[in-house]
């Protein structure tokens, strides 16, 4: 058994589906966790299962959470709508404190499996304004992981990994296709239908296509 475990946050989507290749291309035995929070595309916990077994990882983990509960957000209440064209600051489809509650369960896993490092697929280039994508979020939950947890005051300590960062999305499907990610798995966006068809219109699905655009790729999305 590989003693090189990471737990990855993986939503199903064409970033997270690339961090779990590149996790396991560096030799991780992966461990994967996903979330059903109360969002309104659904079909991305199918696309999250079909990802991780393509990939091969030891576990893959939903979590049963009810974030649709503090509402907040066009992801997880229905009467805020999605926007289909870029606006200013930051875009009501930001799920107020998502990734900080995400990471601290994937944070509770990665200490009970021994695992050191935990990923996670956000990127400062394409992040569409979400403050919990920013790298200043990554290094801060970082230090908070290794002085609230008794792994980090007593043992090894955790690293928290952001491999997509700096990447521009046409390099993250560059580098996903290289990696032997089947793109067509994926649901990226933001209200897909139960069958994880996308809109082609609100940001994800803009960011999406002009990634595959850019790295010279077919587009396997497919559009309702």
């Amino acid at each position: 058994m590989n003693d090189k475990k990471a737990v990855i946050l993986l939503s199903g989507g064409l970033d997270s589906a690339t961090v779990v290749a590149m996790a396991r291309d560096q030799g991780y035995a992966c461990y994967t966790m996903s979330f059903d929070y109360g969002q309104r595309h659904r079909a991305e916990l199918q696309a999250a299962e079909r990802v991780a077994r393509q990939l091969g990882v030891v576990e893959h983990k939903v979590i049963g959470l009810n974030l649709n509960g503090i509402g907040g957000s066009a992801l997880t209440d229905e009467s805020i709508d999605v926007p289909e064209s870029p606006g200013d600051g930051i875009p009501v489809t930001y799920v107020p404190a998502r990734n900080t509650v995400f990471l601290s369960l994937a944070l509770g896993w990665a200490e009970v499996l021994g695992a050191q490092d935990i990923f996670i697929g956000v990127n400062a280039v394409d992040y569409s304004g979400y403050p919990d994508c920013r790298p200043e979020f990554v290094a801060a939950f970082e230090r908070m992981a290794n002085l609230a947890t008794k792994a980090g005051v007593e043992g090894t300590g955790f690293r928290i990994q952001a491999p997509l960062q700096d990447m521009s999305k046409a390099r993250i499907v560059q580098e996903g296709a290289r990696l032997g990610v089947d793109y067509a798995m994926t649901v990226s966006c933001y209200q897909a239908d139960e069958d994880g068809r996308a809109c082609g219109k609100c940001d994800s699905c803009r960011l999406r296509a002009a990634g595959f655009a850019e790295a010279g790729l077919a587009d396997p999305t497919r559009y309702r």
